[in-house]
């Protein structure tokens, strides 16, 4: 798997396909019943690079519109998050998105970093339907899957080659949320305020109506939605 991944950076290849190849293999043995890679930038900024279900691609667009949740607190502090009860154990650093996940139908949820040394890259989330803690053969599976994805993931970032998009079947692309960053722009303008407090203003407002960010940023450059409309 990863040497495909690496032929294709030798050979100037597009990476998407092996990338994905890599990320869903590590998914496909881990003992969860779904899970997710994503790179997170500057904290707040993700990049979904793989969903193994629409189950966790879900929980990851709660995560981005909340700005809150495990692979956050993963990324954040370097260590694992697990929660193997959700309805037991509701994370006092991320309760909305807990709850949600909750409602969800997400018994137990894991979240691991994906960093080499003091490089940080982003975070794999994983899930059960069911609650109950990872055995310590289990957690060592997982921790070997992590080490690959973030191998391979640290192999493209320092390569420096751009993703494309192919769109197509869960799981298998890598997906930009472009259109927050636009709307997230569209605020800035607005307002003359910097680009966090526009995210976090489009996050306010999402969360106070409902939706998802992601929706309310295509709204918003759409102009079906005026930014003076957020303005807290």
């Amino acid at each position: 798997m990863l040497s495909n991944l690496l032929a294709a950076l030798r050979e100037g290849r597009d990476v998407t396909a092996p990338l994905a190849e890599v990320c869903g293999a590590v998914a496909e043995l881990m003992p969860v019943d779904g899970a997710a890679v994503s790179l997170i930038v500057e904290g707040s900024q993700r990049v979904l690079v793989l969903a193994s279900d629409q189950v966790v691609e879900h929980l990851d667009t709660l995560q981005f519109s909340l700005g809150e949740g495990p692979s956050f607190e993963a990324f954040a502090t370097g260590r694992p998050v697990l929660v193997p009860d959700l309805s037991r154990n509701l994370p006092a650093s991320w309760p909305v998105f807990g709850a949600e996940a909750g409602l969800a139908g997400i018994g137990g949820i894991f979240a691991f970093p994906l960093r080499r040394g003091a490089v940080k890259l982003g975070a794999m989330d994983a899930y059960r339907r069911a609650p109950g803690w990872l055995s310590a053969a289990e957690l060592a599976t997982i921790l070997r899957g992590t080490d690959l994805v973030t191998s391979a993931l640290l192999a493209v970032v320092t390569a420096g080659v751009a993703w494309e998009t192919p769109g197509g079947a869960v799981g298998a692309m890598v997906r930009d949320r472009a259109v927050v960053h636009q709307a997230t722009g569209i605020v800035l303008a607005e307002f003359a305020i910097p680009a966090e407090q526009a995210l976090a203003r489009l996050r306010a407002y999402a969360y106070s109506r409902g939706r998802l960010l992601d929706d309310v940023a295509r709204d918003l450059v759409a102009r079906r939605l005026h930014p003076r409309e957020i303005e807290a």
